[in-house]
């Protein structure tokens, strides 16, 4: 799970850039098959909507060696939104 969020969290601020209290509001994981037990998990994260306050993608973890995907998970994130305001002189 807490490779899932990092990949989300990276493709999230790799696209709208470093904003702070971006936090995950949501994350659903299916755990599909054992990893191979020596090797590295990778993520592979593709952003299925990126809006101005929500941002929800995909993961897909393999462990290294194996074709087939052990677990998928979709999660959200809140995007705060900023305002400025102008201040008269």
């Amino acid at each position: 799970m807490e490779m899932a969020d990092a990949a989300l969290y990276v493709t999230i601020l790799s696209e709208i850039g470093l904003v702070s209290l971006a936090v995950t509001t949501n994350l659903n994981i299916n755990f599909l098959r054992k990893p191979l037990s020596e090797s590295d998990i990778l993520a592979k994260c593709k952003l299925i909507k990126l809006g101005k306050t929500l941002a929800i993608g995909e993961v897909t973890i393999y462990s290294d060696g194996m074709a087939e995907p052990v677990g998928h998970a979709v999660g959200t994130y809140a995007i705060p939104l900023f305002r400025k305001t102008s201040k008269s002189v």
